[in-house]
């Protein structure tokens, strides 16, 4: 019974499938975690989500802000929704769209296995969160992303600000910011502010600012962490974190950890495509 976690795969269905096969993923006992940005840029994101989705019960899937996207996307008007990229597209118009985004909307922001000994979540933690605080911001997030009035909260879920966190926030601010936290954060300051703007590797942040796993006296953790959304990091493991979005659609990558063994290791599949053009990472 294996447990993998595997890194932002964007839409790279080849190389999902090859990483799948590498691993040698048996349903019937293994499971797979996956750390978010499912769809976009890659080309085959309505592929990837009918993969994952047809292993439903062997997956658990925290979501990215690309997956996020999507899902407000989908709730915009038939015309808006015609005018974004082929590829989300594609999601958009299948015949099995709702379906598939219904159960997009019910996967969660944060997983925590306390037996395993690991949390999985998109992006990052503020501060001053422990994993019990980080559960609790991604319950409220994700009660209101399920329940009946979601649309409200995927047309007015972007934007940053509040740019930090703060337990005094009410309303969609206070949404918003558990938002930007958990599935946008990179660099933040002590406080917390999340530097939007800083997507580069640790080293070329502006002074004052650190990467979020490194902020001093930041609150302890009583469990390791395995996150995504940072291919520009890298593949990284130290402070309890271990990060595993290798830039597959940016030609480097797609990163699976084994969570299961006494000391973690990695299986990747290179990825040979060209970074997609005019694009920044986000």
């Amino acid at each position: 019974m294996a447990t993998w976690a595997i890194g932002d795969i964007q839409g790279c269905h080849d190389e999902l499938a090859r990483l799948i096969d590498r691993i040698r993923f048996d349903p019937a006992r293994d499971t797979l975690w996956f750390c978010g940005d499912l769809v976009n840029r890659g080309g085959e994101s309505l592929a990837v989500l009918r993969l994952i989705r047809s292993l439903n019960e062997r997956t658990v899937v925290t979501l990215g802000n690309h997956d996020l996207s999507l899902l407000a996307v989908s709730v915009r008007t038939e015309q808006e929704q015609a005018r974004v990229n082929p590829e989300l597209r594609e999601v958009l118009f299948a015949p099995d769209r709702q379906e598939i985004l219904d159960w997009l909307r019910h996967r969660p922001l944060l997983h925590a296995d306390r037996e395993l000994g690991f949390a999985m979540i998109h992006a990052g933690l503020a501060p001053r969160w422990d994993i019990e605080q980080a559960e609790r911001v991604a319950r409220e997030i994700e009660t209101r992303l399920r329940a009946d009035d979601y649309r409200r909260l995927l047309r007015q879920m972007f934007g940053n600000k509040p740019d930090t966190w703060s337990g005094k926030l009410r309303g969609i601010e206070r949404l918003r910011a558990g938002i930007n936290v958990l599935t946008r954060m990179r660099f933040c300051d002590v406080r917390g502010r999340i530097a939007f703007a800083e997507k580069g590797a640790p080293g070329t942040q502006r002074p004052g600012v650190y990467p979020w796993f490194e902020v001093p006296g930041q609150a302890k953790r009583e469990m390791r962490i395995v996150c995504g959304h940072w291919s520009t990091l890298g593949l990284f493991a130290g402070l309890g974190v271990y990060a595993i979005d290798t830039g597959c659609v940016w030609g480097g990558a797609l990163t699976a950890l084994r969570l299961d063994e006494e000391k973690p290791y990695v299986v990747d599949i290179k990825s040979d495509r060209p970074p997609p053009a005019g694009k920044d990472a986000d």
